[in-house]
């Protein structure tokens, strides 16, 4: 039988042993472990992006309706701001002082021998400005609307012809305060007697006395 002799047989068993080196293994796998590992880290950062691109977008539809909300709460503000004014217009238009009204009172408020020869009324309007709410400290200011506070005065010139003039005048005050136009309008102990003049005797006519009555109306705000 013949003798057969591999002359490379030690060169392929080194070969082979270099192969299954665990050295040569071991990077082999740190190499395919870094490559799993820039796979994973790139999928990652990709769904990262995607996100952040996400993120962006809901802060941007966020940014859109807050910028509409607030425009929502500056309209409503301004339409609130206008009705109340126009309500306020309103019931200064239905309730503000007629002089109408006053004549016909006047007329009904009779006292014999007083004669009144003029009346002036002095009306005034007091612009309230609003307020804010706010808090100083421990000290805390509530908001209110614009008013307009309307206050009336009415200067009555007459003339006394009694046989004792001047005695009417307390008994025309009465007259006023007893006649339900003033009685609900005027403040209370708000006619007073304003001017009382020396007694007069003329020529022509009876003598008589000059006074003047100064009526406080209750101030309205509508």
């Amino acid at each position: 039988m013949p003798i057969r002799i591999n002359l490379l047989s030690e060169a392929l068993a080194q070969e082979e042993l270099r192969r299954r080196d665990p050295v040569k293994r071991a990077i082999f796998g740190g190499a395919l472990l870094v490559a799993l590992s820039l796979v994973w880290f790139s999928s990652v950062w990709l769904a990262f992006v995607v996100e952040k691109q996400n993120l962006n977008q809901v802060d941007a539809d966020i940014q859109q309706h807050t910028n509409a909300y607030a425009q929502v709460q500056s309209n409503f503000k301004k339409i609130t701001d206008v009705q109340g004014r126009l309500i306020s217009l309103e019931q200064l238009a239905t309730n503000r002082f007629l002089e109408g009204n006053l004549l016909n009172a006047l007329q009904q408020a009779y006292v014999p021998n007083v004669v009144v020869n003029h009346l002036h009324v002095d009306q005034k309007y007091a612009v309230v400005p609003a307020v804010l709410a706010k808090t100083n400290n421990s000290v805390v200011t509530l908001a209110h609307s614009a008013a307009v506070t309307e206050r009336v005065t009415l200067t009555l010139d007459a003339r006394d012809f009694s046989p004792n003039a001047g005695d009417q005048v307390e008994h025309f005050k009465d007259a006023l305060l007893n006649q339900e136009y003033f009685s609900a309008r005027l403040r209370t102990n708000s006619i007073r007697l304003s001017a009382l003049s020396a007694l007069q005797n003329p020529l022509s006519s009876k003598p008589y006395v000059i006074f003047s009555l100064e009526c406080r109306f209750t101030d309205r705000t509508p």
